[in-house]
C-alpha cells in the first residue's frame, strides 16, 4: 500500500452490493494440484436456497467438472491508487434445465461466447471485500502573486 493509504473491509450488503452491478468475474478452480483461473459472465440469484451466481460454461470444461470455486470481482482506479475487491468462495453445482425454467430469465448471465450450455450455480460458502482508499491529497495553493 501507498504511505496514506487505507484498507477497509466491506460489509456483506455492499459485496453483495457490488456483485449485483457486475456481469463479469474471474472463476478460479483447481486442476491437479494448481489454480486455474478464467473470465466469465455470471449473475447474482436470490431464490429459495439464498443467494447464488449463476454461470455458463462448455459441457466438459474445467469449470464444468468443479465442485469447488472462487469467482473474484474488482474495480480499479489506477490513477489515483485505489480501488475495490469481492471474493466469493464456494460450491458449484449444475442446474438442472427444470431448475432454469423455474427461474426465469434472471438465471442467464448471458456469456458473450457461445456454446456455453452447462448451468452452473456457485453457492458462497464466504462472501469478503476490501476497498483501498488513495491516501488524502494535500492540495497547496497560494495567492501570492495573482492578486
Amino acid at each position: 500500500m501507498t504511505a496514506g493509504s487505507s484498507l477497509e473491509k466491506l460489509s456483506q450488503e455492499d459485496c453483495l452490493r457490488l456483485l449485483r452491478v457486475g456481469v463479469v468475474g474471474r472463476v478460479a478452480v483447481v486442476v491437479d494440484g494448481f489454480p486455474v483461473i478464467v473470465p466469465a459472465n455470471y449473475r447474482v440469484i436470490d431464490d429459495a436456497a439464498g443467494v447464488g451466481l449463476s454461470v455458463r460454461t462448455r459441457v466438459g470444461s474445467l469449470m464444468d467438472q468443479a465442485l469447488e470455486a472462487a469467482l473474484e470481482v474488482d474495480g480499479i482506479d489506477p490513477v489515483h491508487h485505489q480501488g475495490w475487491s469481492v471474493l466469493v468462495r464456494g460450491l458449484l453445482g449444475h442446474i438442472s434445465d427444470s431448475d432454469v425454467e423455474c427461474l426465469g430469465r434472471e438465471v442467464d448471465p448471458h456469456p458473450w461466447m457461445s456454446e456455453r450450455d452447462s448451468w452452473l450455480m456457485l453457492r458462497p460458502v464466504s462472501i469478503t471485500g476490501r476497498r483501498l482508499f488513495a491516501p488524502e491529497l494535500h492540495w497547496e495553493f497560494s495567492l501570492r502573486g495573482y492578486l
